[in-house]
């Protein structure tokens, strides 16, 4: 047993750089794009134009450019915007708590979205789902914490890039460099920590808690397994597994849709909540939150589309799938 433990260790180091490269791929252009906005003031302008967007849900108007870059591009662009803009406005934890779990809810949509579409939802329902579901739990949240009181201490940010006193091009690239450093630290110590959750039976155990829960809601058996498997790895891999299924005719179209609003609202609860937590944020809300929220909303989606037609429901709900896209696993 003591000779395999090295040869863990570097199969872990080797998934953690493999994983690291391809954060790099997309950290890297972002930084130094976020340095070119922050230069020419496009960030504070950015930041004017989305700010009463951004005060509907108690937050600086500049985390506005970090939800639409999380949108637009996928949610660790969000995060490094993020930690590029957050550190001198000294948030709170309810703050960062409330700007991650929008995040969460909406982010990658030109690749999601589409993953959603080819496995039966339509887009004109799933981008506003996507989208307003942000705005009204990121306001909700707002309102609670600010009602109880909660977590209103400054947040610590991990991913928090070196300060580098005087100015200079030279002091910001040396202190990028540290910040990738430390990102490849914290991959690896989240890639070690998912592996111990999966040895430990943590994923198991919620798949067995979920399953009743959402066949009660109204995702029929033959979709529920997919579902709590893109809730827990990824929209992309439960979205893969759907469009087979709706391929195959094993999932009736109102489980598949029904399956891709509640992964689109709360998937990849593990990873990315993990990430987000390493962002300063609460559980309260990147977990919590976003899991009863994204069943309420199921909910009400299911008792209102329980009164439509078949036909009507699938002419504008639900689109023909087709051939699973080859969209990254777990975005």
């Amino acid at each position: 047993m003591p000779g395999r433990i090295p040869s863990r260790i570097l199969a872990l180091l080797k998934e953690s750089l493999a994983v690291s490269l391809v954060l790099f791929r997309i950290m890297i252009p972002v930084v130094i794009a976020v340095k070119i906005l922050e230069e020419t003031g496009a960030v504070d302008l950015a930041g004017r134009l989305l700010s009463p967007l951004m005060a509907v849900a108690g937050l600086p108007g500049s985390m506005g450019l970090v939800w639409a870059t999380a949108m637009i591009t996928n949610l660790y662009g969000g995060i490094v915007t993020f930690v590029s803009v957050a550190p001198p406005l000294h948030m709170t934890v309810a703050q960062v708590t409330v700007v991650c779990t929008m995040m969460l809810v909406a982010h990658s949509l030109p690749v999601e979205l589409g993953v959603a579409r080819k496995a039966g939802a339509r887009m004109r329902i799933m981008l506003p789902l996507r989208v307003g579901g942000a705005i009204v739990i990121g306001a909700a949240l707002s309102s609670v914490f600010d009602a109880l009181g909660m977590l209103g201490g400054e947040a610590r940010i991990l991913w928090q890039p070196a300060a580098a006193p005087g100015a200079g091009l030279g002091a910001w690239a040396l202190g990028q460099v540290k910040n990738l450093l430390s990102i490849f630290l914290i991959v690896t110590a989240l890639i070690a920590l998912l592996k111990i959750l999966r040895r430990t039976g943590f994923t198991a155990l919620l798949d067995r808690g979920l399953r009743p829960v959402l066949v009660s809601m109204g995702i029929g058996p033959s979709a529920s397994t997919i579902t709590i498997f893109g809730m827990i790895l990824g929209l992309s891999y439960g979205g893969g597994l759907i469009i087979s299924g709706a391929r195959s005719g094993s999932i009736p179209p109102r489980d598949v849709f029904f399956s891709l609003c509640l992964m689109g609202l709360a998937h990849s609860l593990v990873e990315d909540s993990l990430l987000m937590l390493s962002l300063g944020a609460s559980a309260w809300g990147v977990f919590a939150a976003r899991t009863v929220f994204a069943w309420a909303v199921l909910a009400v989606l299911v008792r209102v589309a329980g009164r439509i037609p078949d036909r009507v429901f699938l002419h504008w709900f639900c689109t023909r799938p087709s051939a699973p896209a080859g969209a990254e696993p777990g975005s």
